[in-house]
C-alpha cells in the first residue's frame, strides 16, 4: 500500500544523512521506524485500557506474594 507523508526538512534531511551513511534507502529506515513505533504504540495504549480497568476496579489484580506462591517459588 502507497501512502505519503510531509516530514519536516530536519527530520528529511537526518533520514538522508543515514540512508545515505549506511547504504541502505529510506524506505527501508521508514519501514522500521513505523514497524517499532508501531509495536511501542500498541504497548502503551492496551497497557493503558489494562490500567483503566483496574482503576475501575474491572480488573484482577494479584500481589508478587501471592504469585509467587502460588506458582511455588516461595520456600
Amino acid at each position: 500500500m502507497a501512502t505519503s507523508i510531509r516530514l519536516a526538512p530536519e527530520t528529511e534531511q537526518r533520514l538522508d544523512f543515514l540512508a545515505s551513511s549506511t547504504g541502505r534507502t529510506k524506505a527501508y529506515y521508514l519501514r522500521e521506524i513505523i514497524d517499532h513505533g508501531l509495536t511501542e504504540m500498541e504497548d502503551y495504549y492496551l497497557a493503558a485500557e489494562v490500567l483503566e480497568r483496574v482503576r475501575k476496579g474491572q480488573e484482577a489484580v494479584h500481589s508478587a506474594a501471592n504469585v509467587r506462591k502460588a506458582l511455588g517459588l516461595d520456600d
